[in-house]
């Protein structure tokens, strides 16, 4: 069973399989690159890096809730946003990633499987954990606009 739900102005489905060509007619090209493909949006580009209203960080591809404001952080010299955690432990998946020579964490969405960005262990305290996500693979959803 799907289950559809609405983000402004789209609506989104918490369980999409898609061909190649259908995730590309339904992101564009910018979000495909990023999300399907793995691509990096370039740093300090991104809409929600300086972002500072109240809210909720849904998934671009399928709507699925990632991230809360109140886990989102500055960090000096980062060009993307950067939370403490997830919303909550379903909703992203992890995968190594070695692809630069040293080991991080791909961070998914556990919706969709579309690619979010890279979790890092120099965060702040309690856990020290960095998640690094690229702007073009979120929504925001203001609280109580």
């Amino acid at each position: 069973m799907l289950i559809f739900f609405v983000v402004p102005f789209l609506a989104f489905c918490a369980e999409l399989k898609l061909s190649d060509a259908e995730w590309k007619e339904q992101l564009g090209e910018k979000r495909y690159r990023v999300m399907r493909c793995k691509a990096r949006e370039p740093g300090f580009s991104g809409a929600y890096l300086d972002e500072e209203r109240v809210g909720t960080y849904v998934c671009a591809a399928c709507g699925k809730v990632l991230f809360q404001s109140e886990d989102k952080y500055s960090e000096p010299g980062c060009g993307w946003p950067v939370f403490k955690k997830p919303i909550d432990s379903t909703s992203v998946l992890y995968l190594e990633d070695r692809t630069l020579g040293f080991k991080r964490y791909e961070v998914k969405c556990r919706g969709c499987e579309s690619h979010l960005g890279h979790v890092f262990h120099d965060g702040p305290p309690p856990k020290h954990l960095r998640y690094t996500i690229n702007s073009i693979a979120l929504l925001f959803i203001v609280k109580n606009p």
